[in-house]
């Protein structure tokens, strides 16, 4: 995933490759709190969420992937945060596609990927 600051917002560019078969081959994708990867995931804690606002109008909520093959490509406008911000937080895919309304996070399910937010140097 990479993050560009455009006058209208935030550009999140995810390329993903390796992800399951599933029925729909629909995948939760969300900014979480901490940038923790490590113990299968445990502590990225819950969705980026500094307005305490409910799911899915968190600023880390993002639109789901599509894969075709294992292979997924996107690319959102937002401007529910700005890079600085995210630095330091974690990027993660979820097994399920987020319904946009089950609390706290979308019935998506167990987390399958996860990628640290870093600064380009």
């Amino acid at each position: 995933a990479k993050f560009y600051q455009s006058p209208y917002g935030i550009v999140v560019l995810t390329e993903i490759n390796g992800l399951p078969q599933t029925k729909t081959n629909f995948f939760a994708m969300h900014i979480h709190e901490n940038g923790d990867c490590q113990n299968n995931f445990a502590n990225t804690g819950m969705h980026y969420n500094p307005n305490n606002l409910p799911h899915p109008q968190h600023s880390g909520d993002l639109p789901p992937l599509l894969s075709n093959n294992g292979y997924a490509l996107s690319a959102v406008l937002t401007t529910r945060f700005n890079a600085r911000e995210i630095i330091g937080k974690s990027i993660i895919i979820h097994n399920n596609p987020d319904d946009f309304n089950t609390q706290p996070a979308g019935n998506s399910g167990n987390k399958i990927a996860c990628g640290v937010i870093n600064k380009n140097q």
